[in-house]
């Protein structure tokens, strides 16, 4: 078995956890070891090895990618991961696996968006093996059973009665409440987004229902064929249409972590229906979400149904029945160009990461964090000036041409239009401060003149 997984979604509806340049697939939050994206993998990994499972991404994404595998102890193939020049929704992104995949044969292939949070990981492992038994005839969809009415889901109602499921009589989108009722009382299914099928029976699929999709993957080059193709989706490019979809049911907890009401399938609850995820003092209130990245502790007087999200550079509060509406408050910030959509205060690089400590007019200060073994690019910048503060390891440092080494409580100076590079040599992690003055401080001032990851 082949698995796909999409992992180029931007998670708008849970800013400002999720943003841009670091979505929730790849969160780590408080008190989880691991992100959605790092549980999603290794729950494949019981299904098939690493090189069966190819990765759809952006550009953005790929070092994201590389470095939360390699966190698992795991070294993918890079011609695995699979990079979108244009995000063009899920038909594309799958059809783009499966021609990588029909490369080396026909195969059965198992698509799984990476965002998604399972509890009873061994049913549906077992229900995934059930479909195999089906997955001559049918394209398979996989419908979670629903515990109770639901609008954030599209549905699906089962029709005849196969060995395993059912063959789909109807792919239903979002409802209101009344309408979710009555889904409920009907048996309907959720539309969890999950697929499986072999890649020849989902080709001549998307030749029937979606030619131009099918057409423009007929150029050989990636760029043409995402300039071409309609931005559609699986379900209504192929799934709504075919006449060849099965529905396995899965009974499990589940989650697409679709916005921030969604927490409250997933994470345990005190005995008040309060979520925290931080330091909290709680009086008389109740059916809340709290979470703050910091030490701050958050006090609650009589506050009951509400989110709240302290992030160091933001803070989300609204009631949860307007959880939805999050995605509103992110396309008024694009109006205002606020980076605060794309970044967090942290930023991740594929040789480790930065936080923003505190910047000011011409100063910002970061702490930045290489690992063991990585360096950053041989690079300069034209509108700032660099001081460097190693605060733990030994740093390599090459400012035009020059190596030396700078350990721990030691400092250098960059100047601006100077050459320069960092670099761990040690088997620990660096950290150094950076003071940067300048009348221009943000990260497009960046020229790269050599890079071991091939971002010049």
């Amino acid at each position: 078995m082949k698995v796909i997984i999409l992992a180029g979604g931007s998670g708008t509806r849970l800013w400002p956890l999720s943003r841009t340049n670091r979505p929730k697939q790849f969160l780590k939050l408080v008190n989880m070891q691991k992100s959605i994206f790092q549980i999603s993998l290794e729950r494949c990994l019981k299904l098939t090895s690493l090189n069966q499972v190819y990765i759809i991404t952006n550009n953005n994404y790929k070092f994201l990618v590389l470095g939360q595998v390699e966190e698992l102890g795991y070294k993918i193939n890079q011609s695995n991961i699979l990079i979108e020049p244009v995000a063009k929704n899920t038909l594309p992104a799958t059809y783009y696996g499966v021609k990588k995949i029909q490369e080396q044969g026909d195969s059965v292939v198992l698509v799984l968006p990476s965002d998604h949070i399972i509890r009873d990981e061994e049913i549906f492992l077992q229900t995934v093996r059930k479909g195999e038994r089906l997955i001559g005839e049918y394209l398979i969809t996989f419908g979670i059973k629903p515990e109770k009415p639901h609008t954030g889901y599209g549905y699906i109602k089962p029709d005849k009665s196969l060995n395993e499921g059912y063959t789909v009589g109807e792919f239903i989108e979002k409802p209101d409440y009344k309408e979710a009722v009555f889904y409920l009382e009907k048996g309907y299914l959720w539309n969890s987004g999950m697929f499986m099928f072999k890649t020849d029976l989902f080709a001549v699929e998307v030749e029937k229902h979606c030619p131009e999709v099918f057409q423009a993957f007929q150029a050989e080059d990636v760029e043409s064929i995402f300039n071409s193709t309609p931005s559609i989706s699986i379900d209504y490019g192929v799934m709504e249409k075919s006449k060849r979809v099965a529905v396995l049911p899965m009974n499990i907890r589940w989650s697409d972590m679709g916005s921030f009401d969604s927490f409250y399938d997933v994470f345990p609850k005190d005995q008040r229906g309060n979520i925290t995820f931080s330091n909290k003092t709680l009086m008389d209130s109740s059916n809340n979400l709290i979470y703050s990245d910091t030490s701050k502790l958050v006090s609650l007087i009589g506050i009951n149904d509400m989110i709240i999200i302290d992030e160091k550079d933001a803070l989300l509060i609204c009631k949860r029945e307007d959880s939805e509406k999050v995605k509103n408050v992110v396309e008024e910030l694009k109006i205002c160009n606020d980076k605060r959509i794309d970044c967090h205060i942290t930023t991740y690089r594929p040789w480790g990461l930065f936080t923003i400590l505190e910047e000011g007019l011409f100063y910002k200060i970061k702490r930045i964090t290489v690992l063991p073994g990585k360096k950053l690019s041989y690079q300069l910048h034209h509108h700032r000036s660099e001081h460097w503060i190693v605060i733990k390891g030994t740093a390599k440092v090459t400012i035009e041409d020059q190596e030396s080494f700078i350990r721990s409580g030691e400092s250098t100076f960059v100047k601006s239009g100077y050459r320069h590079r960092l670099e761990n040599p040690g088997k620990t992690l660096l950290e150094v401060i950076e003071v940067q003055l300048g009348e221009y401080l943000e990260e497009d001032d960046i020229v790269r003149i050599d890079d071991v990851f091939g971002r010049c």
